[in-house]
């Protein structure tokens, strides 16, 4: 393979997951925003919001290792930034509305615009990690008992 074939491929495969990440990170601030609105039942709507985003989280996972077959590090890796991205959206969002109500922003938004998403991106790197280990281990194994 030409070696300028093999960088267009690598290229196109490391835009595939980014846009992944964006839009699973899109879809959780969406989600984190959404699920917010109802003012009745805010226990029932924040375990929506938690079930809505783990299965988005798993899926994402799924994508990754079945559509892409990406490492379990890059898979983790993938994963985190999505999450990153939508912790991002959502101090964004917040930090909107804030400005939008009290035309003023606070240095609380400044510094959760960093704090969120490293806090929530290294957890959801960890898991990634280990559920992308798991299914390839599974699929090592399947693949030489067949």
């Amino acid at each position: 393979m030409p070696a300028g074939r093999a960088l267009r491929m690598e290229a196109s495969r490391g835009q595939v997951w980014f846009r992944a990440a964006l839009l699973v990170g899109v879809v959780y601030g969406l989600i984190g925003r959404l699920f917010a609105l109802p003012a009745s039942d805010v226990h029932a709507w924040r375990l929506a919001a938690w079930t809505a985003s783990g299965a988005v989280y798993a899926a994402h996972i799924g994508y990754e290792h079945f559509k892409l077959r990406s490492a379990p590090r890059l898979t983790a890796l993938h994963v985190a930034a999505a999450v990153a991205i939508g912790a991002f959206a959502l101090v964004a969002a917040g930090m909107l509305h804030d400005l939008w109500t009290a035309s003023t922003i606070r240095r609380a938004w400044l510094l959760a615009l960093v704090v969120l998403p490293a806090a929530t991106a290294v957890p959801a790197f960890l898991g990634g990690l280990v559920v992308g280990a798991t299914l390839r281990r599974f699929s090592e194994e399947r693949s030489r008992a067949q």
